[in-house]
């Protein structure tokens, strides 16, 4: 009796850890690359800008995207982030597949793009999917679990069977339609093989009025929730994704991608963790806690490390956002390790900026990042100044309510998030030779 019970056991341990290893095979596994709003690739880019304009308005939209977040705001996604990102993917909608440019926003809980018949449509430069050509396409009724779920769905019973939504933005702009059903098909950029996901929620728009610029059709939100693109892939990538950012404003500009799945995990030798809180005003963003920051030796302690995080991260927001007294004294110990004569600031809402002769070397101290758990984030030169004119450097950091980890801070840095196990990983590296 005690050697089958012994054999029971063994066979269940056995079964168990086979379906552990087949689950783990089953992951999907795939990068897509990801287009900067000011790449020629882009349906943003205008020739005719030059190269230190693009810089400025990215700053611009920067702030702009920052100061909502400054207000005060429960974030219910009847009002969230203004539309404007730094990001676009490709992707795939319907079966036939109909290719779609959506804007990549980091804090928003679902999918959605503009659907024919349109009572109000942006202008696109691309053609309007058509729901009706879709064979995979369904819509939702209005008792499945995903209508009732989602803080953005809805339903009119006496007017209508199916489930719609709406989403309102911070800049006023809006889009609403139908809460649907189809197959997102992704193309893995290092394989050029096509990913299907059939059965995803998507939001197909027959109303969007406001700001979204005609270039994109919608957006993919990216942000912690059960409907955004990486909510609904969990089931098949583990819930594991990654990016890691180019330099955007120096050099040859090199494809920025992103990463999911086994390809999503940050496990390489020398990068840091730290856990993601979850936010309870902003549970879509990706908070953590920031400790510290140092300029080499000299450390600046961050005001509060509270339950709630004190900092998120975002590839959407240009420049870094800190407290008052954090930035203040960022700024001083600038002043202090920079030798280089301080000028004027070309672009408003940056404060310190210092001259430069084209050609020649100068020192910028490296700064420190320093997060709950131990972990310390090298940030360079790259990631703390920007060239704003040819003989003008800036600090890429300004004062702000709310604390954002930007993108020019995250260049050059593997950005690796676990919404499984709640973690969020740096790793310092060559991201232009990153694939």
């Amino acid at each position: 009796m005690t050697m089958l019970l012994r054999y029971s056991s063994f066979l269940i341990v056995f079964v168990f850890l086979q379906h552990i290893s087949f689950s783990k095979a089953l992951k999907s596994s795939f990068s897509v690359e990801m287009i900067h709003r000011d790449s020629p690739k882009s349906p943003y880019y205008r020739p005719n800008e030059t190269h230190f304009q693009r810089v400025e308005n990215a700053i611009l939209r920067s702030i702009h995207r920052a100061n909502y977040f400054n207000l005060d705001s429960n974030d219910v996604e009847s009002t969230i982030t203004p539309i404007s990102g730094e990001f676009l993917v490709n992707y795939s909608v319907g079966t036939p597949p109909f290719h779609i440019l959506g804007i990549v926003h980091t804090g928003s809980r679902f999918i959605w793009m503009q659907c024919q018949p349109c009572k109000n449509c942006y202008k696109e430069d691309r053609p309007i999917f058509d729901p009706s050509t879709s064979s995979t396409y369904s819509s939702m009724p209005c008792v499945a679990a995903e209508c009732l779920s989602s803080e953005n769905a809805f339903c009119d019973f006496n007017n209508r069977k199916h489930c719609a939504y709406k989403v309102s933005y911070g800049d006023g702009s809006t889009s609403e339609g139908d809460f649907s059903w189809d197959t997102i098909t992704l193309n893995s950029s290092l394989e050029d093989v096509p990913v299907a996901f059939p059965q995803t929620v998507i939001g197909c728009g027959h109303n969007n009025v406001g700001t979204f610029g005609g270039q994109g059709s919608g957006v993919v939100g990216l942000g912690n929730s059960p409907f955004s693109l990486i909510g609904q892939l969990k089931p098949k990538t583990g819930g594991t994704f990654s990016y890691c950012l180019t330099p955007m404003y120096e050099g040859d500009r090199k494809p920025s991608y992103l990463h999911f799945g086994d390809r999503g995990e940050v496990t390489i030798e020398g990068a840091v963790s730290t856990p993601l809180i979850i936010n309870k005003a902003r549970p879509t963003k990706y908070y953590v806690v920031m400790e510290a920051i140092s300029v080499e030796s000299k450390r600046i302690e961050f005001p509060r490390n509270g339950e709630d995080g004190n900092i998120f991260i975002d590839s959407g927001t240009t420049v870094t956002c800190l407290p008052d007294e954090v930035y203040s004294s960022l700024e001083g110990e600038m002043v202090n390790a920079v030798n280089l004569p301080r000028t004027d600031s070309p672009v408003k809402s940056l404060k310190l900026c210092f001259g430069i002769t084209p050609g020649e070397e100068y020192h910028i101290p490296t700064v420190y990042a320093h997060f709950k758990g131990g972990g310390t984030v090298e940030l360079h030169s790259i990631n703390t100044f920007v060239k704003v004119r040819e003989t003008i450097i800036c600090l890429a950091f300004r004062s702000c309510k709310q604390a954002i980890f930007g993108n020019l801070a995250q260049q050059d840095i593997l950005v690796g998030y676990d919404i499984q196990e709640n973690t969020i990983k740096f790793l310092n590296t060559d991201c232009s030779s990153e694939l």
